[in-house]
């Protein structure tokens, strides 16, 4: 694309989000994930910078912001759920080692390829692309490595003076003005080059009909890659600050941003991880930040183009590593850790994901890891017998097939929806108590726990009361109240077991038990070991 269609991608979308968003932080703009799935796609559709290329780049956007309309309506942004914290970690982790390592070659002035190739075979990834660079270290360019590195000395040196003293804009204008003075161009030091002014056209991109079926396929995949990556920023800062944030209203303001830059002749907007995290870097905590961005940038386009040509690409390099280094979140992953090794496991999966395979291939990770990971917890709820401990109180117990709540009484507590894959758990753990050598007289559920029981959790506890009928046990349920209790009405629990064993409560069960013990004669006072 033409190099100003850069600035056109802050100019109008920002806006737009920052009026129509939910998420107080995220940063909507031009984007390294979206561009490349955009370049993929555009691939021998167009001349690279011509006028058909940025039409189709235009209408790519309006697609994507179209379906991300249709994703609102729908209400998909559910899909945000599914993003844990700890997936959020290592998400940001690995696209920040993803993003500084891909600063590298632009911090040299090396052209590094994408592909490095070793005995014949061809890798691709972040760690082939830096491989490739330091693959060329003879082609550096040491003008362009002091250049950058002057400007981490200065973003670094100030930022310890003091956090909001803004080091990558004085490195920006610095470099401009040591670019003019000396030529850094004559050097070997590659600049921005000539920007035209002015604000950019608007209307609709002019393509024709018949091109449009061929942009569907990238168009779904640069919608994707738009709904989880924002989610995914969007949430990540939400938990830093602990704020709350609406990724279906998210949806809205991310659809108007991309149809806002398919008018303004850009390309596909998304939620940016480092362009946000340089904001919150910067101070920003809302999205005035966004708006006074906004506004610089048309003050940019109008009269200060002709300075911005004199830019060196290596100080972008630069500042956009160090902001890929702030994105890797070494002390989030070291409090999971500390925390929970298995969540530190998933944590990592993702993060090497994201680097070796690609982002989009990493939120997905993200998601079905993040499914698993409830799944699993799922599968193997809390369960424990309840004991008494003196009054109202009641204590847990571990469930063994000899524990008992009181003599003859189970009290059998499942911390957790029944459903198709823990029913079988459940099953036999309450099957245990009627088989071991003294089987109680009595087992209640304690469903207070449970919030949804599905049908296979319903046959079930038919199919658990038919065996516990057989050894002479009976069944009882106390505590389902709501959705529960109207589902065992459904699945013909209620009416099988009788209205008699349903109770509102575990007390009001146990209160029972000890009336029909007493009248038979007997004091079930004292739990059972």
């Amino acid at each position: 694309m033409p190099v100003v269609t850069g600035l056109y991608t802050i100019l109008l979308p920002v806006l737009v989000f920052a009026v129509l968003g939910s998420s107080r932080h995220l940063v909507v703009g031009a984007d390294s994930a979206t561009a490349a799935v955009m370049a993929a796609g555009l691939a021998g559709l167009a001349t690279a910078r011509s006028s058909d290329y940025v039409a189709l780049a235009g209408t790519l956007a309006l697609i994507a912001g179209v379906m991300l309309f249709v994703a609102r309506v729908v209400r998909l942004g559910f899909l945000a759920d599914f993003l844990s914290r700890t997936v959020l970690i290592g998400f940001l982790t690995g696209v920040g080692i993803q993003v500084a390592c891909g600063q590298v070659g632009g911090m040299l002035g090396v052209d590094a390829a994408s592909t490095f190739t070793v005995a014949g075979h061809e890798f691709s990834g972040t760690f082939a692309e830096l491989a490739s660079t330091f693959g060329a270290i003879d082609e550096v360019s040491w003008t362009t490595v002091g250049v950058s590195a002057g400007v981490l000395i200065t973003i670094i040196g100030l930022g310890r003076i003091a956090r909001r003293i803004p080091g990558a804009l004085i490195a920006v204008v610095g470099a401009i003005a040591v670019s003019w003075a000396w030529d850094l161009s004559s050097h070997g030091v590659a600049t921005v080059g000539l920007l035209p002014s002015g604000l950019p056209t608007f209307g609709f991109p002019d393509v024709a009909w018949s091109e449009v079926p061929a942009l569907f396929t990238t168009a779904v995949s640069i919608f994707i890659l738009i709904l989880a990556q924002s989610a995914a920023t969007s949430r990540s800062y939400a938990g830093k600050y602990d704020e709350r944030f609406d990724e279906n209203v998210d949806l809205v303001g991310l659809g108007a941003a991309n149809v806002a830059t398919a008018l303004s002749g850009a390309f596909v907007v998304n939620g940016s991880p480092t362009k946000t995290q340089m904001v919150d870097d910067a101070g920003g905590k809302s999205q005035l930040a966004q708006l006074t961005t906004g506004a610089i940038v048309l003050i940019v386009l109008l009269f200060l183009t002709e300075p911005i040509q004199y830019t060196p690409k290596a100080v972008l390099a630069a500042i956009v590593f160090l902001i890929g280094l702030e994105l890797v979140d070494i002390a989030g992953m070291r409090r999971v850790l500390s925390a929970r090794r298995d969540e530190f496991v998933v944590a990592v999966v993702v993060a090497i994901t994201v680097v070796c395979i690609g982002v989009t291939e990493g939120i997905v990770v993200a998601i079905v890891v993040s499914v698993i990971a409830h799944m699993r917890r799922s599968y193997r709820p809390a369960t424990n017998v309840m004991v008494p401990m003196g009054g109202e109180v009641w204590a847990s117990s571990p469930v063994t097939p000899d524990a008992r709540s009181l003599p003859g009484l189970v009290v059998y507590r499942f911390a957790g929806s029944l459903y198709y894959a823990n029913a079988n758990l459940f099953l036999e753990e309450l099957s245990a108590f009627a088989e071991s050598t003294d089987p109680p007289r009595w087992i209640c559920i304690d469903a207070a726990a449970i919030p949804d029981i599905d049908f296979s959790g319903g046959e079930t506890i038919r199919q658990l009361n038919g065996e516990l009928h057989a050894h002479g046990v009976t069944l009882t349920i106390a505590g389902a109240m709501g959705p529960v209790r109207r589902a065992l009405e459904r699945y013909g629990i209620t009416e099988l077991l009788d209205e008699r064993a349903m109770f509102a409560t575990m007390s009001d069960a146990v209160a029972r038990y000890r009336d029909v013990v007493a009248a038979e004669g007997q004091t079930p006072s004292t739990p059972a070991g």
